[in-house]
């Protein structure tokens, strides 16, 4: 047994190291702010799908998903570093740290099998749209997120208990704004440490690679299917149906394989500049994805206008009889 396991109480979340103390608090107030956008934006888009019964269709229970998981990420993730810039508690518990990244890489895996699913919605919808009412309907949708929720939950389970085998003799610095396998494993030592980079590594990418393999070649086929549409205006009507979910994939995709990328290559970032491309590319999506759903998916963009004019004639209504 490694008696090292014991030595580590807590980590200590850097943040931004180069970050000077007099902006901590616009940092906290940014990020607050940041945080509230993904909760108001998400929440919002929950509320509105259950409670518009004319919403609740399959596209848009995996809008729901997606929201929640969005919503999920944000509150575990952000608080802690709000926290430090603004009361100056950068320190979070040892196993309260591997709870977090555990937290951070299954949802993060869960987007990815979120955004196969919707893939296979827009699939089925433009390829088979004859067969879509049948082979598409809100229990096929529920099975679909049920399996994307359970799939990524025993392999990064495996992550976590394999990850805490390890000794911890180094520092306690956690060189990011969330505890991540990576910065967890760096202040790791012993024999069995490649080991366990190698095994999450290949985890990682079965839940990064596999959903996205299958969403590239959807949309391939969904570009040729279109692209033989003899109407103009058809094709147009018939792509703008999957903007949303191509705008939603590309923002959590892009970014992460720019990175990997860029390190294959040899391509190196600061510790600061590294840190805010991980902070956007993880946060970013969970904010803007509700504007996405609301402005790029026009049923949705519909509902909404109608609600607000019906409240604003409501309104006007009420005043009259003052």
């Amino acid at each position: 047994m490694n008696s090292n396991l014991t030595v580590m109480k807590s980590f200590f979340l850097l943040g931004f190291p180069g970050l000077s103390p007099k902006y901590y608090r616009p940092v906290s107030a940014l990020l607050f702010f940041f945080y509230l956008a993904i909760a108001v934006g998400n929440i919002f888009i929950l509320t509105f799908v259950v409670c518009e019964k004319s919403l609740q269709k399959p596209t848009y229970l995996l809008f729901c998903h997606l929201a929640l998981n969005d919503l999920t990420f944000g509150t575990l993730t952000l608080p802690k570093i709000i926290s430090k810039y603004w009361f100056g508690d950068g320190f979070i518990s040892f196993h309260g740290c591997f709870t977090q990244m555990f937290v951070v890489h299954y949802l993060g895996s869960v987007t990815s099998f979120m955004l196969l699913a919707m893939a296979l919605d827009r699939f089925i919808a433009i390829c088979f749209p004859l067969r879509y009412p049948v082979l598409v309907t809100n229990n096929t949708i529920t099975v679909l997120c049920g399996f994307a929720w359970f799939i990524p939950l025993p392999l990064m389970l495996t992550i976590v208990l394999h990850t805490l085998t390890l000794p911890f003799c180094k520092s306690n610095v956690i060189a990011q704004c969330y505890c991540d396998h990576i910065s967890i494993t760096s202040q790791a030592c012993g024999e069995n440490i490649n080991i366990v980079l190698v095994t999450a590594l290949c985890i990682a990418m079965l839940c990064l690679l596999v959903p996205l393999a299958f969403i590239l070649f959807s949309y391939i086929f969904i570009c040729v299917v279109i692209l033989k549409m003899s109407n103009a205006t058809g094709r147009m009507r018939t792509f703008s149906t999957c903007t949303s979910q191509i705008f939603i994939t590309c923002l959590f995709y892009l970014p992460r394989c720019f990175v990997y990328v860029s390190n294959t290559v040899g391509f190196s970032f600061s510790l600061d500049v590294r840190i805010l491309i991980v902070l956007l590319y993880s946060l970013l999506p969970a904010a803007v994805n509700p504007i996405i759903y609301c402005f790029r998916t026009q049923y949705i963009k519909q509902h909404l206008i109608k609600k607000i004019k019906t409240s604003r004639f409501g309104i006007q209504l009420n005043l009259s009889f003052l």
